[in-house]
């Protein structure tokens, strides 16, 4: 009885062993695998661009054009702090320092350089030749030697150009003051670009019957001693000199003094005092120069092939304030046409 009891066990223990294995797929029966923890889903990091920006000197004029090419990418797929972020830094007026930040943007390997004023543009085009540099606010890039050809840059720099319109803007002078004879001018004789300006201004006044009275700076606290140089003149020019318009401020107080009038080369000076221009918006230029950013970066043009752009829409800047401060009534004609006045 006790062998068969035994048996019988033994019977029970090998059917149970049979089915425990079957149940984990030996004995070559069908079953569902065993589940498998599921991997993480993988995540793509998105790398910012890094764009590197160079500026001579804070104004309003070049800090209206640097808002204005951000402002431009912020609108179209490169958002500031997402899709890329700014280097910026200014050169405080000193070539030097623009040298030594264009070198460090091109140790950095920067993805792009803006390059706000002829002096950086100078230096950022000196120190690489790999990356791609958009310049603004530089008046003649060829007479500068930061590229051989305005419609074919041929290298790595293309941007926008602030040249003026010089005869027009001296015209203002005639318009505001038609028996004027002698036309102040400061100019930093260091800045390639005042040099074009102030021997285009000096080859076109006489056709107004306007005679340019010069005289130089090389920093900005020499600009209002300059100021005061003058005798005898009938109207301060301005043109698009970053160191003299740093020192706006200096040149206005003197001019309320004379109760002269102060034309100037950009619509930012009219804005911050001065009392007219009929020229460049540096934020729409700014913003243009953002446009062309974007088709580089999108890869859709290089920089040798793109011709260097010049503002497409002038407009008549008026400040009436200024004209109260002068002493000056402005003609009505004038008012009429501008396309700003600031009140």
């Amino acid at each position: 009885m006790r062998k068969q009891w035994k048996q019988f066990a033994m019977g029970v223990l090998g059917f149970s062993l049979a089915l425990s294995l079957s149940a984990c797929g030996g004995g070559g029966s069908s079953s569902q695998p065993a589940a498998t923890p599921e991997k993480p889903a993988e995540t793509t990091e998105v790398k910012q661009l890094k764009i590197g920006v160079t500026q001579i000197v804070e104004h309003p004029a070049l800090d209206a054009a640097r808002k204005g090419f951000v402002d431009y990418l912020n609108e179209n797929g490169y958002k500031e702090g997402e899709q890329v972020t700014y280097d910026f830094q200014s050169a405080q007026g000193d070539m030097n320092t623009a040298t030594s930040i264009a070198q460090k943007f091109s140790g950095d390997k920067v993805d792009l350089i803006l390059a706000i004023a002829t002096p950086t543009a100078q230096a950022a085009a000196q120190a690489t030749k790999d990356i791609p540099i958009l310049i603004t606010a530089v008046t003649d890039p060829v007479v500068a030697k930061i590229v051989p050809d305005m419609d074919k840059p041929g290298a790595n720099v293309t941007g926008t150009s602030d040249m003026n319109p010089i005869k027009e803007q001296l015209n203002l002078i005639k318009e505001i003051k038609p028996d004027a004879k002698k036309v102040g001018v400061i100019y930093n004789s260091g800045e390639a670009n005042s040099v074009v300006q102030i021997e285009q201004a000096k080859a076109l006044a006489p056709e107004l019957g306007l005679e340019l009275v010069e005289r130089a700076v090389t920093n900005s606290s020499e600009v209002k001693q300059a100021a005061e140089s003058f005798s005898g003149i009938d109207a301060f020019y301005v043109p698009t000199d970053n160191t003299v318009v740093s020192a706006l401020d200096t040149v206005l107080m003197v001019a309320e003094q004379l109760k002269l009038p102060v034309v100037a080369g950009e619509g930012e000076s009219v804005k911050n005092g001065a009392l007219v221009t009929y020229g460049i918006d540096y934020y729409e230029l700014g913003r243009q120069t953002g446009e062309m950013a974007v088709r580089v970066l999108n890869g859709e043009a290089k920089p040798a092939d793109m011709a260097i752009e010049t503002q497409k829409n002038l407009q008549l800047f008026v400040n009436k304030k200024a004209a109260e401060r002068f002493g000056i009534t402005l003609p009505q004609k004038m008012l009429d046409d501008a396309d700003e006045v600031i009140e």
